[in-house]
């Protein structure tokens, strides 16, 4: 609904989903039925990311080819904002503590039982913050390294991208470590309610235009900033300047 307020099309793509989507309407790119437990083994294996990475890039080159000149991010997944913290926390150097915040609503026991396992997926694992890919295929996700892999597209077909919240924003982290030419790419529409939400706009050096305690994911952000961009757009290329209107300075 809000991307059709904001005239935006969608194109959804299953890379990960733990259930079948087939004649959905959904792009079928399904690389494993959900992502794995990190306390258990890794969240992927290394071609499993890379694979997901691949799907991203191709989805990049559709929108390319359809013309797209404004891309924007969101997700479907549950548990995303453990696999997004621990993503932040390896890639930023910030302890788990800091970056981890209540996702979908747990009450303390819960938030503290969720740092736990974010400290220990870690500590297992032991995630290189130098290799983008290692990171996402340790502690990551299907979800966050197909975003990672649709932003390194973007940035090869130049078409400007907007993060939506913290989920989107931990794949942006992994996309610019790989390649920091992405970064430029980059457009923040809103800062998360979620901890690490600002954190990681700030790792990135972006600058979000909403301040509106959104933690909802999901595209709503991204969604919000269309409408924003085509004003902002309007009136600079179409608003008149005091000179021209003839109106005397101070």
């Amino acid at each position: 609904l809000m991307a059709a307020c904001a005239g935006a099309e969608v194109l959804p793509v299953d890379v990960g989903i733990a259930a079948d989507m087939t004649e959905t309407g959904i792009l079928d790119r399904k690389i494993a039925w959900g992502t794995r437990d990190f306390l258990k083994e890794p969240a992927m294996t290394r071609k499993e990311a890379v694979k997901a990475l691949e799907v991203g890039i191709e989805a990049a080159g559709i929108l390319y080819e359809k013309g797209c000149d404004l891309a924007g991010t969101g997700e479907m997944g549950i548990g995303n904002t453990t696999t997004s913290s621990a993503v932040i926390s390896v890639l930023t150097g910030l302890d788990p503590e800091v970056v981890t915040g209540r996702g979908a609503g747990l009450d303390h026991a819960g938030l503290k039982r969720k740092i736990e396992v974010i400290k220990e997926g870690i500590r297992i694992h032991r995630p290189d913050p130098s290799d983008g890919i290692d990171v996402l295929s340790k502690v990551g996700g299907l979800d966050l390294a197909a975003l990672t892999g649709f932003y390194l597209g973007c940035a090869y077909w130049r078409i400007p991208v907007v993060l939506d919240g913290l989920i989107t924003g931990a794949a942006a982290l992994a996309a610019v470590k790989l390649s920091p030419a992405v970064r430029d790419y980059l457009l923040a529409s809103h800062v998360s309610a979620e901890p690490a939400g600002a954190m990681a706009l700030e790792a990135l050096g972006l600058k979000a235009a909403i301040h509106g305690e959104m933690c909802l994911g999901e595209g709503t952000g991204a969604a919000a900033l269309f409408p924003l961009l085509d004003m902002a757009a309007a009136v600079y290329g179409q608003m008149e300047s005091f000179e021209e209107i003839h109106v005397e300075q101070y």
